[in-house]
């Protein structure tokens, strides 16, 4: 089996603005759910670029170039601040304000997890470094540098590959919660997971 030669830092350890290739590798994750706010990808990457938290984030490298992402949020900061206005002039009323709709609940809602717990969201690599080992190297070096004791991830029903990921990582379900509008948002389920170290 091939191995590749991954690194990873926390963003604020490479010393320039990295939210440019963050919003990338975070576009092309999620660019078939973000795909009805603009077909552009720039703009996508332009717009969530402004709304990253760079004090939660890993980067993972390979051959020098940004190719993962994970976040490790935590009561006090988030992935994201999802802003209606940048929204709103990126794609327009209608579209800005139905993303801001769906998206606020999830990344603006404070968590109510103790001190000891860290949030893994945004987990996301480029399509061209898929299958190479890149979310779990991101998944090891969180864990190993970040201050908790506790790991909480959330998975939507739909994603049997990160549910198997995430179960081999050793992450186990603790909770299930049905989704409102999941016809709209294509899945039925949110899964809860958690591990300790």
């Amino acid at each position: 089996m091939q191995t590749y030669d991954i690194q990873v830092k926390p963003m604020g350890a490479f010393g320039v603005d990295m939210r440019q290739k963050a919003a990338a590798v975070f576009v092309d994750g999620y660019y078939q759910d973000l795909a009805f706010l603009s077909k552009e990808r720039n703009k996508l990457i332009e717009t969530f670029a402004q709304m990253i938290c760079p004090d939660v984030f890993y980067l993972a490298s390979l051959d020098e170039e940004i190719v993962g992402i994970l976040a490790c949020s935590n009561k006090e900061l988030r992935a994201m601040t999802i802003d209606q206005a940048i929204l709103r002039k990126s794609f327009g009323w209608v579209k800005g304000s139905l993303a801001y709709l769906f998206m606020n609940g999830e990344f603006n809602k404070k968590l109510s997890y103790n001190e000891d717990t860290g949030y893994i969201e945004c987990v996301a690599t480029a399509e061209k470094a898929r299958g190479k080992g890149v979310s779990t190297a991101l998944f090891h070096y969180a864990m190993e540098h970040a201050p908790y004791t506790r790991y909480v991830l959330e998975v939507v029903d739909t994603n049997e590959n990160a549910y198997r990921l995430y179960k081999k990582l050793g992450f186990a379900e603790f909770e299930r919660k049905k989704e409102q509008f999941s016809k709209l948002k294509g899945f039925q389920e949110r899964i809860y997971m958690e591990m300790a170290t």
